[in-house]
This record gives structure tokens, sequence and C-alpha cells, in this order.
């Protein structure tokens, strides 16, 4: 997994007894043995944990400061057989006449440097500024300690060398609730890993907040966080300590521990640093913060060491969703669905004003994408206060027309009150191809008939059903009378554009296409949630059936008995796998072989064949970069996730890229 970025990290909360450092580096140790066994990397623990947080003024006694130094004399020096990773551990430290609360960092028996902690909360429940100096009274950048002479400081950052992307920086609890946190200025100087070490208790609502601020913290430094609270054992006099463990990433809470918990516990996940290393690259206004702040800025010192990476589990230790634009959770999903439609409208709204308020043309065939558009144009017009006389619908069966797709974009118009006009276009294109001296499928045209050609395509074997022209003179027909019936909305999705599945200056162009910006996954659900929630009856009914029906671009001829023979899953591949595919492509940058590797952990694995899957990534790579010409001169359209392939508003590609790095890539995941 460290071939594709994944740093398995630990949240460490061990059994505690408070004042005994004996006992309580042993259950540390005993923890790192297990962080062992796991092919954990990075282990963080509580603060204080080797002597406690709520030892008081015991800190001012000699015989727990040097019960403090020996149990951690004893982790450092036993770690060394047991763990191979890289160990925070929390200590109180007598150094020059002053007492700090320190982040000791470990790995693999080494002491790289010590971090004090910078702000001491002083105020109901706490009075950390009885016993310890803040980080900025040590009058020294280094300490002798364990035979070692090792940096000190909140100057401190601690780079892997094996590993360009694993940055370590430390804080300890009150450091992280500071309007600037130590860690927004380690995340600037590149750490890309933070570690806190906390002692945060318990109170009604606090809980919530902690991991709200965690969550919010690992995005603004676009950055790992690894949260390691005390638990049950901190407990005592009138303070209570739940344990509460979090660990976040970029802005998303990756896993939590349960809290009251009375025993030892690992809160465990792995971290993406390739993804956060492509979005700090990505977002420029990142690194702008640096010149922002640099008169602030400490000029922090690098120590690097060594990580010999451990044997790992055989699958990741976070969710990958195999449907990324679609969340699992219905109240999540409803409510984002919900708020693409509320977009769609106000864009789409927007634009009608402008211009005008034109009357609207719209092609209906019975399919998702123009099934979303027009429920879109009906919310738009309602909101407008414009009669739904103003849309015109067309829908233009043509020689692969379905009786089941036909009657839906009939039905669906009349249970929706809208005009519709059906022009049937196989004379269109007959005329059209006799002009061309074009014979559709070798079958000659002097003397036929439109309907005596209908019933010779559908005789066609399936071997023979290739014909690119007599596919995209349909398609630019059926756009001809759009553009003469109004102002066009268009109806293709994201996934079509990323595909080039779209017939240039045909369903490719529109005066405004609200769909442009939603996968084909989504579009399906969206689709099925307007059905449940937008509207009842007959219109419900027809949606229903619209959601069920196989996708097809309809423009290869009828079978025998007029059922679809031109399934496009089949020809560019499932939907669900082209929008995760175009999902960690566009959004993360994911390599080719980084992508079936996450594929495989999204259980794809369990419906596709390892073969399978590497099939149609390749054809998902080749047709994307190969159809750059067509999204460079798209019509407008709102943008509504992450992922966008418009030229404006957030994709911008040459036209005539090459794929060839990418397939070869591609080609070492065989």
């Amino acid at each position: 997994m460290n071939t594709y970025g994944f740093l398995r990290v630990a949240a460490a909360r061990p059994l505690l007894r408070i004042a005994d450092c004996p006992f309580n580096a042993e259950q540390t140790i005993q923890l790192l043995a297990e962080a062992e066994t796991r092919g954990i990397n990075l282990v963080v623990f509580p603060e204080c944990g080797l002597t406690g947080y709520t030892c008081h003024d015991l800190f001012h006694l000699q015989t727990l400061q040097r019960a403090a130094q020996e149990a951690l004399k004893q982790v450092v020096t036993q770690s060394g057989h047991v763990y191979r990773g890289v160990a925070v551990v929390g200590v109180p430290l007598a150094l020059s006449g002053q007492m700090f609360n320190c982040a000791v960092v470990i790995c693999a028996g080494r002491l790289l440097g010590i971090v004090p902690k910078t702000y001491l909360p002083n105020s109901q429940e706490f009075y950390d500024a009885r016993y310890f100096s803040p980080a900025g009274n040590a009058p020294f950048s280094e300490a002798d300690f364990c035979g070692q002479v090792v940096p000190f400081g909140t100057d401190l950052l601690f780079r892997c060398r094996d590993w360009n992307d694993f940055t370590l920086g430390v804080e300890i609890c009150e450091d992280l609730w500071q309007p600037v946190p130590p860690s927004s200025l380690q995340a600037l100087a590149g750490a890309t890993v933070v570690a806190n070490l906390s002692a945060s208790n318990e109170v009604i609502g606090k809980a919530a907040y902690r991991r709200q601020l965690v969550a919010s913290q690992s995005g603004r430094c676009i950055a790992g966080y690894v949260y390691a609270c005390c638990g049950w054992g901190e407990s005592t006099t009138d303070v209570v300590f739940g344990g509460h463990s979090l660990i976040a990433e970029n802005g998303v809470l990756l896993t939590e521990s349960p809290r009251f918990q009375r025993q030892s516990h690992l809160l465990v996940a792995d971290i993406d640093l390739e993804r956060l290393q492509h979005d700090r690259v990505q977002t420029t206004s990142f690194n702008e913060g640096h010149s922002a702040t640099e008169l602030a800025m400490p000029r922090f010192r690098r120590v690097e060491f060594e990580l010999e990476i451990s044997p790992r589990q055989p699958r990741l230790l976070r969710a990958i969703e195999s449907h990324p634009f679609v969340p699992t959770d219905v109240t999540t999903r409803d409510d984002r669905c919900r708020d693409i439609f509320q977009t769609q409208i106000a864009a789409l709204a927007q634009r009608l004003t402008h211009t005008g308020q034109p009357p609207v043309a719209i092609g209906l065939s019975g399919g998702l994408d123009s099934t979303l558009a027009l429920l879109v144009v009906c919310k738009t017009f309602d909101e407008l206060g414009i009669t739904r006389d103003q849309i015109q619908a067309l829908t233009m069966p043509g020689f692969g027309t379905t009786g089941r797709t036909k009657k839906n974009a009939l039905d669906l118009a009349a249970a929706l009150n809208i005009p519709i006009r059906e022009i049937d276009i196989r004379p269109m294109c007959f005329e059209q191809m006799r002009l061309m001296g074009h014979h559709p499928f070798g079958i000659p045209l002097d003397y036929e008939t439109v309907d005596s050609l209908t019933e010779k395509l559908r005789q066609l074997p399936a071997d023979q059903r290739h014909d690119l022209t007599f596919e995209n003179i349909q398609a630019r027909v059926r756009t001809t009378l759009l553009m003469n019936s109004g102002f066009v909305i268009g109806t293709g999705d994201l996934s079509e554009l990323a595909l080039g599945w779209c017939t240039y200056n045909a369903d490719h162009m529109s005066m405004y296409n609200p769909n442009a910006g939603i996968p084909k996954t989504l579009v399906k659900f969206l689709v099925k949630w307007a059905a449940e929630n937008e509207f009842d009856g007959s219109p419900r009914a027809t949606l229903l059936d619209i959601v069920r029906t196989e996708i097809s671009p309809e423009l290869l001829p009828t079978d025998a008995r007029g059922g679809i023979t031109q399934a496009t899953e089949s020809t560019v591949g499932p939907y669900e796998l082209i929008d995760f595919f175009l999902y960690h492509l566009l959004r993360f940058g994911a390599t080719p072989q980084k992508i079936l590797f996450l594929a495989e952990h999204a259980r794809f694995d369990r419906d596709y064949p390892p073969a399978e899957l590497r099939h149609w990534l390749g054809v998902f790579l080749k047709r994307f970069f190969a159809n750059q010409f067509k999204r460079s001169c798209l019509p407008d359209g709102p943008k509504v996730g992450t992922v966008s392939l418009s030229p404006r508003g957030d994709w911008r590609m040459p036209s005539d890229a090459q794929v060839r790095i990418w397939l070869e890539n591609w080609e070492k995941s065989s």
C-alpha cells in the first residue's frame, strides 16, 4: 500500500494509572508491539501519557520527574526491539530549571526530537500554567537525554528520507484550539501529517465540537491529523476523560474511537499522502499563505529519519466508495440531490432571465438525461412564473427507437402538461443518405422506402451493426430540428463528456446544458429522487420506469422484435466504473495503477474480474484523451461538484495531449 501513498497511522489509548510511570511505560510498549503486528507506520499517544495529565502538583516532585524520565528511557530502548515505525509519546520533562509538557518523537529506538506545548490553558478545570512553562520560555534548542543530544523546540518537522510525502508536525492539545495553531504553520512549511497529543476532558457538547475542530484543521492544513486523547484512567476528582481519539484527512473524518471504554485501544486508519500532495499542488492559494504569513513563520528545523516499512494487512483501513458521486447514507443522498436540483434550477433561471425568457426546445427521448433536463426546465419555469406551454418538447423517433422509450417520452410530457411534437426523423435521414450516396450497412437505397429499409435493418445480424455515418446523421438531424424550434436545452451528462460519447455538433451542442456537471450514476439517482420527492401520480410512475430502462443512444436499428440492440455500457463500459475512474483521475490525480488498486478495495472485484476492470480502465483512458476537442467547445452549464469538465469552470486540457504515459502505467498493472 505504501506504493500508492498510504500511511497507516494510529491514535493510541493505553491503560493508565495516574503517577504510576512504570505501569504506563509497560502499557505504551505493549501497544507499540501491537502496532508492529498491524503494520502501523505512526503511533500517537496521549498528552503526558507516561505520568498522567492529572498529576497536578505532583509534577513538581522530583520523584515523579525522575520516574517520568526513566519511563521514557524504557520506552525509547524497548521500542527499538518491538516497533519499527514512528511513535510520539507524551511526557513532562524537567529541563534547565523548568517543567515542560512535551511530545517526544521516537523511531526504531532512536530519539528524534522533543516538542514542548506552546499554549497552556489556565482557566476553569485547567491549570497548566501552574505546573508547566510555555515553549517560548525555553532558552535552549537542544536537550541532552538518553545519551543523545536531540533537537528541542516547536520549530521541528520530522521528514522521512524514504518517503518524501511523509513529513510529521506535532502539537499538543490546547495548541489546536487557538486562532493560529502551530499545525497551520507546520503545514505551510511542509508537514503532511500532524500528531496531536491530547488530554481533553468530557463535558456536554464538547465531543461534537472536538470532532468539528479536528476535521476542520485537517482541511485548512490539507493534511492528515491524528488526535490521540487520554482515556478513563485519567478521570479523577472533578474531571472525566472519555478517550475520544480521531483521525482526519483534508476535512474528512476517517474514523473516531468510542468514548468511555475501559481497555487499551488503537484507532487505526490509512492516510493517503499522494492525495494530500495532489490537493496542495492544485490549491495554489495554499502556498500563497506561506508568503502572506512570512513574518510570523518560524524557521523550521527538519529532523530526518528512515522508516522501515512494516508488513501490511491485505486491505486498506479506510472506506473506498464504489459510487463516489452518490452518498451511501440516504439522508445525505437526499440532501445532495436537493442541492443539485436547486443549483440546476438557479443556473437555468439566470440564463433564461438574461436572454429574455425565450421559449425553450428540448429533445425528449424517454431516457435518463433528457428526463432530468426536462424536470429542471419545468421547475425553472414554475419558479419564474412562466407557463409550461412555452416549453417545446420534441420526441424524434428514428431507426433505433423502441416502443418503450417513445411511450415514456409521450407519457412524461402529458403528465407534466408539456406540449410535445412527434417528428419521425427517418425520412430526413433517408434523404440525406441518398444525397450523400451513403448505403447504410451496405444496403442500397435506390429503390427503398423508409419502411422497407427499416425492416431490412431490423434483420441485420449483430456483428453487422456498425455504421458511424448512419448514427451521426440521426443525431444531427435531431439537433437541426431542435435548433429551429427555440432556445435549446442540452441534456448530455458529465460521464458522456468524459468519454466523448456524444456526436459533435449534435447532442454535443445546445444553448445551455443544466446536466453538464452531473455524472451518469448521479443522474439516475436524481431522477429517482425527483420522482419520489417532487412528483406523484402518473409522472412518478413514468419517471420510475425511465430509471429502470437500459441506457442506450438508440442510434442503431432495433432487433426484429423492436428491442434495443445498442447498449451503451457494453461499448464504453459500465457507468459505475466510468464514474469511479473519472472521479479518482480528475479529483485526486491518481495513476491508472492506483485507480485499479482503489477499485478492487471498493469491492468492484466482487462483480468484475480484475482483467475486466483493467480492460474498461484502458477504454476509459483512450476515450478520455481522444475526445478533449469536444469538451473544449462545450455550451455553458452549471458546475455542481468538485469534478467538472467545462473548459471555463474547471478542466483545461490541450485537445492533442497524448495518452501514452498513462497507458504505460496502466499496462504495468497486468
